[in-house]
């Protein structure tokens, strides 16, 4: 880790303490709005701190239903706006991150007992129209007694609506900002937690302490900060900065369940459910099915979020009302939880509170700036970061202005299709394994050359640990990703913790233990 540009402090002869380099912004948070500001401030030329406090992605970024979407339900709650904002958001991110973002088909069952079926039309064609230059496929009817859709479900069900959204690798999301930010001068700074930041004048002081070693505390001097902690948000504010917000935060809880393949096609489906929400079936790392999610206030420490027993049967009951053949809890492989810092707008159900954000700046005058970040999803984090960095324009008005609408993220400059990418891919590394150049190529786009170099066989991949996780990999993700321990490996740079065998995870930890850390 480059620590040249942590502040060192000086006695001067006032006897105050002078930081001897500054930076223009310090951030808090790793997740995909902190990443996302750090690149996009980067980028115009600021030189960027952020600090997390665990991994990046760690909490809700790599707690999501994994979609790139524009949010249907949305166009109920009359959020047009946001609907508009994320689909173009859409059409941006799948050109800017076409390894790790992909195109996926939605099938909707048409349920004679709820919404209308001209209402759902009607909504669809909202959805297709209020994103201008579209280029995935619009929506159309299917008769599920004769489309492969049909197979598996109830025979009550014989009509359908689908549509186009995309699914995205999340926490891969987060960490190629983060590389992109930090190949453009900003240190990144994982498992470091900001204890204390203290305005004096036209600076921020913060005070960090580096999660290896308890006793060991830094100053960070900054023009402005950032308090991007996702559902510590309102934490920080009280509790860090002693500064306060008007805007108030709302924690709602997310939960999803995972359980073995459930359909033989590759499309999803969004079932309606009879409480007026909708519930979401996805492929999953080929041989899975991911279910969610819920919506539920939640109170007590994010990081300690589960799902409750409720929830479970909720997600488990909510599929079986359309299945043939009804899974129960003991079907489930795996489940996750995360926290949604939503912007409290006064909604009576959790459901129906507003994924929009908003950006409150506190900029007295003559004091340095504190911009915090409220709500959010992944679909609009780059849009957030651009204005978030706007908003912070005026004060430092000789920094560049937006530039990320076209620069894609680290690997995502394929050129082509990803298909004709990975085509390619698949002859020039044709002495690997074609599951294992699949997935590669997926998850690092053309960073590959790098990972690989010098590669020529099987055995130049080094050790496999399980699951085709090669000691070649888990090298460079900790030399490139700031991965540190096997969970950050497993559950987010790579997703193969489903399929890793439980008894490996020591010798995993033991040689992660012995590389060079970011």
């Amino acid at each position: 880790m480059l620590r040249s540009a942590v502040v060192q402090l000086a006695v001067g002869q006032s006897g105050r303490h002078m930081p001897d380099h500054v930076f223009d912004l310090a951030v808090i948070g790793g997740g995909v709005n902190g990443c996302g500001i750090a690149r996009d401030a980067a980028g115009r030329g600021f030189s960027v701190f952020l600090c997390e406090q665990g991994d990046l992605a760690g909490a809700t970024s790599s707690a999501s239903t994994k979609l790139i979407h524009g949010g249907l339900r949305y166009l109920e709650q009359y959020d047009f706006r946001l609907v508009h904002e994320s689909l173009v958001e859409r059409e941006v991110l799948l050109k800017l991150a076409p390894h790790i973002i992909r195109p996926l088909r939605f099938v909707l069952p048409y349920h004679s007992g709820l919404r209308p079926w001209p209402i759902i039309r009607t909504g669809l064609f909202l959805y297709d129209h209020l994103s201008f230059g579209r280029t995935l496929p619009g929506t159309k009817s299917l008769d599920l007694r004769s489309d492969p859709a049909g197979r598996g479900l109830k025979p009550m069900y014989t009509r359908a609506f689908e549509y186009s959204d995309c699914a995205v690798d999340d926490a891969r999301l987060v960490v190629l900002n983060a590389r992109d930010a930090a190949e453009r001068g900003a240190e990144i700074r994982t498992r470091t937690r900001c204890l204390s930041a203290v305005r004096e004048g036209e600076l921020w002081r913060l005070t960090v302490n580096d999660g290896r070693d308890a006793t060991h505390y830094e100053t960070v001097a900054a023009r402005a900060l950032v308090n991007a902690a996702g559902p510590w948000v309102a934490d920080v504010i009280a509790g860090v900065t002693h500064t306060t917000t008007p805007t108030k935060v709302r924690l709602v809880k997310g939960s999803h369940v995972v359980v073995d393949r459930l359909f033989a096609h590759d499309r999803a489906y969004i079932f309606q459910n009879a409480d007026g929400r909708v519930c979401f079936a996805i492929p999953y790392q080929g041989d899975f099915t991911l279910i969610g999610t819920t919506d539920e206030d939640y109170e007590g420490d994010p990081s300690a979020a589960e799902i409750s027993a409720p929830e479970s049967e909720y997600l488990i009951d909510a599929v079986g009302e359309y299945l043939d053949m009804p899974i129960d809890r003991a079907s489930i492989r795996w489940t996750y939880a995360g926290v949604r810092p939503l912007h409290d707008d006064g909604s009576g159900k959790a459901q129906s509170a507003s994924r929009d954000y908003s950006l409150e700046l506190d900029h007295p005058t003559g004091a340095a700036p504190l911009l915090s970040v409220f709500g959010g999803k992944l679909t609009t984090y780059r849009r957030l970061s651009e204005q978030a960095m706007d908003k912070l324009h005026t004060a430092f008005p000789d920094k560049g202005k937006s530039w990320t609408t076209k620069a894609p993220l680290p690997g995502g400059d394929i050129g082509r299709s990803f298909d004709a990418f990975a085509e390619d891919v698949a002859r020039r590394f044709a002495f690997l394994p074609a599951p294992l150049i699949g997935r590669y190529a997926r998850a690092y786009g053309t960073r590959i050359d790098a990972l690989l170099d010098g590669v020529s066989g099987l055995a130049d991949l080094g050790r496999d640990f399980g699951a085709g996780l090669f000691a070649r990999e888990v090298d460079y993700l900790a030399a490139n990703e700031w991965a540190a321990a096997a969970e950050d490996i497993l559950w987010r740079r790579t997703k193969l913790g489903l399929r890793f065998p439980k008894e490996n995870i020591a010798d995993l930890e033991a040689h992660l233990a012995k590389r060079p850390r970011l």
